[in-house]
């Protein structure tokens, strides 16, 4: 399989752990199954983040038979069904609402947490915004007070190959902003 090198594509400014860097969003999942105990592994993970007045919001309604998956497919959108269909597993991040205002920063933690947990266990992750959320609260019966906000595909990473000709173009980890233009002092500049 041909690895991409990290390096080629991010430098950190300043000194930080290698995981940072080595966790982006690939699209070429191998369909190898992941093993129970790697994939619980990485929803501890994400049960350990901090939350609001500790009430840990966040829930995963997982997919990791045929049959969950291919009910999940029903509200992915097209653009990434095509290549996330051979993702092993697919956890759908939810929010309690009524937990309070920080209830989708706080499911994001954890959601950061996972994605950390699954590049040091060998998993790559990739989060999607493109799904139908009224036919995924539909389709998986969610209860309005929870609120959708992205569904993780989760597995082994594949050859690049394996992706439609669009899509390899864009198989390579993103570079960020440098934080000097992230961060502000003392004011909104």
């Amino acid at each position: 399989m041909n690895k991409i090198n990290v390096n080629d594509f991010r430098k950190a400014d300043y000194p930080i752990d290698d995981i940072f860097l080595n966790r982006w969003s690939p699209r070429a999942f191998s369909e190898k199954e992941v093993e129970e105990e790697v994939l619980m592994g990485i929803f501890e993970a994400a049960r350990w983040a901090p939350s609001a007045s500790n009430k840990q919001p966040w829930r995963f309604i997982v997919a990791s038979t045929k049959e969950e998956r291919n009910r999940f497919n029903q509200f992915i959108m097209d653009g990434n069904l095509i290549w996330c269909k051979t993702a092993p597993v697919y956890a759908l991040i939810i929010s309690d609402s009524e937990a309070g205002g920080a209830h989708a920063f706080d499911a994001g933690t954890a959601w950061g947490f996972l994605s950390l947990q699954a590049a040091k266990s060998g998993l790559i992750t990739h989060a999607m915004g493109g799904i139908y959320k009224d036919k995924a609260r539909e389709v998986l019966n969610i209860p309005e007070q929870y609120s959708i906000h992205a569904l993780i595909a989760i597995g082994y990473q594949d050859d690049v190959s394996i992706l439609q000709e669009a899509h390899q173009e864009r198989e390579k980890p993103s570079n960020r902003r440098p934080v000097s233009e992230t961060l502000m002092k003392g004011s909104f500049k």
